[in-house]
């Protein structure tokens, strides 16, 4: 049995396993169960459009022909207040023609291969005896009713609650950088387009046979139950978030996913077999005359076979792009109430008087007329 999948895998897919359990993400909290991503808009300040965009994550520029591309390293869960792009990169997006994503999830004709019903079959070779009890037992602990996912592929049933056991630590699916990019083109009236097919993706996870399918979902139970997924998916969310790319090139020395040949199969075929046909689709995308936002799991954008070091090859220049991510600023739900006219001339006064005096205090004690600064305005955090 493969041990321990990676936070790699688990954090960058839960949108694609959730695709064919869209039901259960509409939970709503019960006892204690985390609330749904609608219901966590109700807490004080979470409320998206409270917040100023800060950016984050990772973002390259590659300019080949006279047009530019733009790379950007998302992560596919989020927090509320990440849902709004930044200002850097929601101006490469307005400069672009169309949005690239892995896939289109808005689409659901191309989405049918995750979200079709299983061979049922393979679903009972699969998931029976303590294997399907396992899976009862996390499907109890994220709250997902019974049957709600059965009719899935049994990778997809597994791998629908990766993206709900994060809820506890605020981070959904919904919040997903790669939707609120989608939300944002679709918005402006750009096109959306799909660099993968789900089938494709599927193949992925399931890989050359059932024992391989029946290992992965072995591993990803066993994270689920240690606890240890929830903190790989954190622990990847809080590097993306404030983009520390060092850290993240460096993932094999920390994400605990290439212990074993069969883990070491996995993200070849999760990473270095992808990144060529993601590059292929970009590439064509942009000599077709688009200038083209490529956005794609962060861990694409990393190490020697990553989509930045692939475009290069080809004849792009690639140029990182610095994103500095700022604690997020709550803007002003209503106006402050205006001052009427004789208060405000009458203010005008007071502060005529205050000038003066404090000039000539400052004058008597320092010999120097100018006024203090004004202290500056606290910033909600």
């Amino acid at each position: 049995m493969a041990t321990r999948t990676r936070a790699s895998l688990l954090s960058r897919l839960p949108r694609l396993a959730l695709a064919g359990a869209c039901c259960v993400l509409a939970l709503a909290a019960q006892g204690a169960c985390p609330p749904s991503a609608i219901a966590s808009l109700g807490k004080p300040g979470a409320a998206v459009g409270q917040w100023n965009a800060a950016d984050r994550g990772l973002l390259w520029r590659a300019d080949r022909d006279g047009r530019t591309a733009w790379l950007y390293g998302t992560i596919h869960l989020g927090r509320a207040e990440w849902v709004r792009p930044g200002p850097t990169v929601q101006k490469a997006l307005e400069q672009s023609d169309a949005l690239a994503l892995e896939l289109d999830m808005r689409d659901p004709i191309a989405m049918r291969p995750l979200t079709q019903q299983a061979d049922p079959a393979v679903v009972a070779r699969l998931l029976s005896g303590e294997r399907a009890r396992r899976l009862a037992r996390q499907n109890e602990a994220a709250c997902v009713p019974s049957g709600t996912t059965a009719g899935l592929q049994p990778i997809l049933q597994v791998m629908s609650l990766a993206g709900l056991v994060a809820r506890v630590d605020g981070l959904y699916p919904e919040f997903g950088a790669d939707e609120a990019l989608a939300v944002s083109a679709r918005n402006n009236n750009k096109p959306v387009f799909a660099l993968e097919s789900a089938a494709a993706q599927l193949k992925m996870l399931t890989g050359d046979s059932e024992a391989e399918e029946a290992e992965q979902i072995d591993a990803a139970l066993d994270e689920l139950e240690s606890g240890q997924l929830r903190a790989q998916m954190k622990e990847l969310a809080d590097i993306w978030a404030r983009g520390d790319a060092d850290k993240l090139g460096r993932y094999p020395e920390w994400c605990n996913c290439l212990n074993t040949p069969a883990e070491q199969r996995l993200m070849k075929r999760l990473l270095d077999d992808r990144n060529p046909g993601l590059a292929d689709g970009i590439e064509r995308m942009h000599a077709s005359g688009q200038r083209v936002f490529a956005a794609v799991g962060a861990l694409h954008m990393v190490g020697p076979q990553g989509l930045p070091a692939l475009l290069a090859a080809r004849g792009f220049q690639v140029a990182a792009v610095p994103l500095v991510a700022q604690p997020p600023i709550a803007v002003p739900t209503a106006p402050a109430p205006k001052a009427s006219a004789r208060g405000a001339q009458g203010a005008r006064g007071n502060n005529r008087g205050a000038k003066d005096s404090g000039a000539k205090a400052n004058g008597r004690r320092t010999g120097n007329a100018k006024p203090a600064p004004a202290p500056k305005s606290k910033q909600r955090r």
